[in-house]
């Protein structure tokens, strides 16, 4: 009987173990939409420089969170023999991988607002500092208990911030760091003429487009492999997953008036949307959530660029800053038992978390960004950015004319 039993767990925790590698490795694959949907955004002398961008930024992401952000995040660290560390098959490793995947995905975010004019070397510094201290501090407090908030949220309203996938947690951190960066970098030189907006049209858009799938794709990791083993993995949660990204694309495809960049868009606004209550609400809760977000991306993207006159070069803000705050909300809305879903929620609960995200990203982004302002400088020159980054940072051009 021991024998068996010792098999048993064996078998569990191996189980549990390729589970959330093979989630690790759907989500280190959105990278490379990261990558595509900026390369197919920004103008073609700016496509170098957006590939060079999401591959370094991991790179660092992964050192930093390494040694720093997840010990700050869960008090681990992986300064110890080997022997230790692969434990159950090494699922604290691979968890590891997974959450990396996460927090990496912060710089990716930002990356596609400050295109076309940011510096190359001071980004990289700021991701560092962003995923080792920023990110984690409020990743921690969420998704590991620390500080008491969520216990106190629990004791006071019934429920804590719920937040199975990063709604809040990843995409709205991202986008409200991007808003503040943003605003630092200022506009691009030629993006605005006697008060009017110039257009920059997407310079590729099956680029744009592949980037858009292989996010679409890789999401459905990000958010059912978000249980992080195999018990607790639900169907619910992937369907979901896909009527939000329906809802999405349907909404930005009527509100867009079938622009490509928007419909491209859309089913990635309805997923942010969904990541914090896809454990939680009913699929047609899922599906209003996401036509929501996809139809405020629209409306947000064009304010921003049109009206607020924000240079926010693939709209990050509206898509993950707004959507992600969408998310949140709508969790506490759509997860309540009276409108079909599981319940275990508290819509105060999803305020206070919410809006302690939004706070904390905006103070971390304008405090990253301020400092190395001041400090490095954050913007390419004129001349370098009429050039464009790829010869003025990387040497080389996306095609070569020789």
């Amino acid at each position: 009987m021991e024998n068996i039993n010792s098999a048993v767990e064996t078998l569990i925790h191996g189980s549990n173990t390729l589970f959330i590698l093979l989630g690790a490795i759907m989500v280190l694959a959105m990278h490379a939409g990261f990558a595509f949907l900026e390369v197919g955004t920004v103008r073609q002398k700016n496509q170098v420089n957006a590939l060079s961008k999401i591959l370094s930024d991991f790179a660092i992401s992964a050192l930093a969170y390494f040694f720093i952000g997840y010990w700050i995040a869960y008090g681990v660290t992986f300064l110890e023999p080997a022997a230790v560390l692969t434990e159950n098959h090494g699922y604290g490793l691979v968890k590891f991988f997974f959450l990396l995947t996460f927090a990496a995905a912060i710089p990716a975010i930002i990356s596609g607002g400050i295109a076309e004019r940011a510096k190359f070397g001071p980004q990289l510094c700021a991701t560092a500092l962003i995923v080792a201290f920023v990110y984690p501090f409020f990743e921690g407090l969420i998704w590991n208990g620390n500080y008491g908030l969520q216990a106190w949220l629990q004791a006071r309203f019934g429920a804590g911030f719920h937040d199975f996938a990063g709604s809040v947690v990843v995409h709205a951190m991202g986008g409200w760091l991007a808003f503040g960066a943003v605003l630092l970098l200022g506009r691009r030189n030629g993006r605005y003429r006697d008060g009017k907006l110039v257009a920059m049209a997407p310079s590729n858009i099956p680029f744009l487009a592949l980037g858009s799938w292989i996010l679409i794709i890789g999401w459905f990791g990000f958010n059912v492999m978000s249980a992080q083993t195999l018990d607790g993995v639900s169907g619910l949660v992937a369907v979901n997953s896909l009527m939000a990204m329906v809802g999405g694309t349907v909404a930005a495809l009527l509100v867009g008036r079938n622009d490509p960049g928007f419909l491209h868009n859309g089913p990635l606004a309805g997923l942010v949307a969904i990541c914090a209550g896809s454990d939680l609400m009913h699929p047609v809760g899922a599906l209003v959530t996401g036509a929501i977000a996809g139809a405020l991306f629209v409306w947000a993207f064009t304010a921003t660029q049109v009206k607020w006159k924000i240079d926010d070069v693939l709209g990050v803000w509206p898509l993950h800053g707004l959507c992600g705050v969408w998310g949140g909300i709508a969790c506490g809305i759509f997860g309540l038992e009276a409108f079909g879903g599981l319940g275990g929620v508290s819509l105060a609960s999803q305020l206070i978390g919410t809006a302690l995200g939004v706070l904390v990203a905006l103070l971390g982004g304008f405090l990253v960004y301020g400092v190395l302002k001041a400090l490095l400088g954050i913007r390419l020159s004129q001349e370098e950015e009429y050039n464009g980054a790829d010869l003025s940072v990387h040497k080389i051009g996306s095609i070569n004319l020789d």
